[in-house]
C-alpha cells in the first residue's frame, strides 16, 4: 500500500459535510440501511476494532519518537499493514496533529474522493498532541541504556556489545525493559534481530547465551521503570 500524509484541505472536508447535509434535507438518510449497533451481529461504526486504533496510535507515536530512520519507517509500515488488514488507510493531519484512519474505498491515488464518502462516522480521528507512549518510550529506553552501562562496568566488553543490541531491540520493537523480555521475545532476538541487525562479531555469537545470562543478572540489580 502506498502511504501518503497529504490531507484534504479544509474546503474539501467542508464540502463533504455540505453534501451529507443536503442528502439529509432531501430525506436520503445515509444511516437508514445501517444496522442498529445494539442488535446482535451488527457492524460497529467505525468498523475498525478499538484495539487496532490503539495500536495504530502507539506505532505512530513510536515512529515519531524514534531517532533511527529505519526504525521509524518500520513502525509506520507495521501501522499501515495493521489498519490495511481492516480496510483502512492511515493519514496524518498536521494542522491539528491528528492521526486519521479512512476507509480504503474512500481513497484513490492517495487522495480522499468526496463522492465516495457515504458516512463520515466511519472515519477515525486520534489526537496525537496529548501525552502517551513517547513518554513511556523515553523511560524504558533510559532504563535499558542504564543496563548497558552497568554491563559495561561489571562484565566483559563482548557482553556489553550484545547488551546494546538487546536494548535497541527491546526499546524500539516492544517498548519494554530488557528484563521483561518474554521467552518468545528472547527467541526473536536470538534468531532474527541479533544476527541480522546486531552485526555481531564471531566472539559475540559464541558468547551469546553467556551474554544474555550476564545481562539478566546485571539488570536484576537495577530498578525498572514504572509501568
Amino acid at each position: 500500500m502506498t502511504r501518503t500524509d497529504d490531507e484534504p484541505p479544509e474546503w474539501a472536508r467542508e464540502r463533504a459535510r455540505e453534501l451529507m447535509a443536503a442528502d439529509d434535507a432531501d430525506g436520503n438518510d445515509p444511516d437508514g440501511d445501517r444496522p442498529d449497533p445494539n442488535e446482535d451481529g451488527a457492524d460497529r461504526i467505525p468498523d475498525v476494532p478499538v484495539e487496532v486504533v490503539d495500536e495504530a496510535e502507539r506505532l505512530t507515536r513510536l515512529a515519531r519518537e524514534a531517532t533511527d530512520s529505519a526504525a521509524a519507517a518500520g513502525y509506520r509500515d507495521r501501522r499501515d499493514a495493521l489498519v490495511a488488514d481492516h480496510g483502512y488507510t492511515p493519514r496524518l493531519r498536521e494542522e491539528d496533529d491528528t492521526l486519521v484512519l479512512y476507509p480504503e474505498e474512500w481513497m484513490a491515488s492517495g487522495t480522499v474522493q468526496l463522492d465516495r464518502i457515504e458516512d463520515t462516522d466511519r472515519a477515525v480521528e486520534v489526537s496525537l498532541s496529548g501525552p502517551g507512549d513517547p513518554d513511556r518510550y523515553r523511560e524504558v529506553a533510559a532504563y535499558n541504556d542504564a543496563v548497558v552501562d552497568a554491563v559495561a562496568e561489571r562484565a566483559d566488553a563482548v557482553h556489553a556489545e550484545t547488551a546494546e543490541s538487546l536494548a535497541a531491540f527491546m526499546s524500539n520493537h516492544y517498548v519494554r525493559a530488557i528484563d521483561d523480555a518474554t521467552p518468545e521475545m528472547r527467541a526473536e532476538f536470538r534468531e532474527e534481530f541479533f544476527p541480522r541487525n546486531g552485526w555481531p562479531t564471531d566472539e559475540q555469537r559464541a558468547a551469546l547465551e553467556e551474554s544474555l545470562e550476564t545481562i539478566e543478572r546485571v539488570a536484576a540489580d537495577l530498578d525498572e521503570p514504572a509501568p
